[in-house]
């Protein structure tokens, strides 16, 4: 903020020649008299007042011969009248700004004025009192609170949501998902699956508590398991070839019938190794026949 100090006074002088020394404008003799001297024009206090005296900005009326004028950038005003536009305090001796729409302030109100306002309390934020500054909005210190509990943050770490501002227990608390395995909350990274979250460490193999992110992975009655564990431990063995029937690479598709699984390239007549998937077969001793074959044997 600049600050300017511009000031006036009035000097007068008093003739004590004796030869004719008249008012420029009504040529009355100035002998003996008071005169004001105006653009190297003699002119007695009754001519000033009436056709010389600037009007003041603050109450618009002359300001006489026998007022001390302070004036700043071609503005005028009698010494009580030049004052603070915001708390009347008395300038004519004091620092002031002068603002952009032709008020004159002291430099608190100014300060008031034109400053940052407070995105809590909406009060101006004074240069040089404690506050936070954030995505270019302040706050005094007191009032950076979290939304949820309302104690202030001051130093502490602090998370946002929408508008809304929040310390960290209070963001974990009311946003931060829980672990669909331990349901303790992720504060950070974790894993998503079937639109469940997970801490990574906790997204691994039920039977080798192998870490299962970053790899494949295949899920059965609401548990995960590595491909290998899978193979071993869960699959049904197909009734043909007596291999893990994993539903994924090849032999996807599945032959079910009666407690008894194949895969679809292993459904075949035992005799002919004609295809039977989705035609007429015959079982026999656990084996399948193509009808024709059955016929046979």
């Amino acid at each position: 903020m600049t600050f300017y100090r511009h000031s006036g006074p009035r000097s007068y002088m008093t003739s004590t020649m004796t030869d004719r020394f008249d008012c420029y404008y009504c040529r009355d003799n100035l002998h003996g008299k008071k005169y004001v001297k105006k653009d190297d024009k003699h002119v007695c206090t009754k001519c000033f007042d009436k056709l010389c005296a600037n009007t003041c900005a603050e109450c618009r009326k002359a300001i006489g011969a026998d007022s001390k004028e302070l004036h700043h950038k071609n503005r005028h005003w009698h010494e009580d009248c030049f004052r603070c536009a915001k708390c009347y305090k008395p300038l004519a001796n004091e620092p002031f700004c002068a603002r952009d729409d032709g008020k004159i302030m002291c430099g608190k109100c100014s300060s008031r004025e034109d400053g940052n306002r407070c995105q809590g309390c909406y009060k101006v934020v004074l240069p040089g009192a404690k506050n936070v500054e954030y995505k270019n909005k302040v706050w005094h210190e007191e009032c950076f609170t979290c939304f949820e509990c309302r104690k202030p943050i001051h130093t502490q770490s602090f998370m946002t949501k929408g508008d809304n501002i929040y310390c960290t227990p209070c963001h974990d608390k009311k946003f931060a998902k829980k672990c669909h395995h331990c349901k303790q909350l992720i504060t950070s990274g974790g894993v998503n699956y079937q639109d469940q979250p997970w801490h990574s460490e906790c997204f691994v193999c039920r039977t080798c508590r192998k870490s299962l992110t970053g790899t494949r992975f295949t899920s059965h009655e609401d548990h995960i398991y590595c491909l290998d564990c899978y193979k071993t431990d869960v699959a049904k063995k197909c009734n043909g070839c007596k291999n893990p029937i994993t539903g994924f690479g090849h032999g996807t598709n599945v032959v079910n019938y009666e407690g008894l699984s194949w895969h679809e390239y292993c459904f075949t007549c035992k005799k002919c190794t004609l295809s039977l998937a989705n035609k007429r077969f015959v079982i026999n001793a656990e084996n399948i026949y193509c009808p024709d074959c059955a016929k046979k044997l």
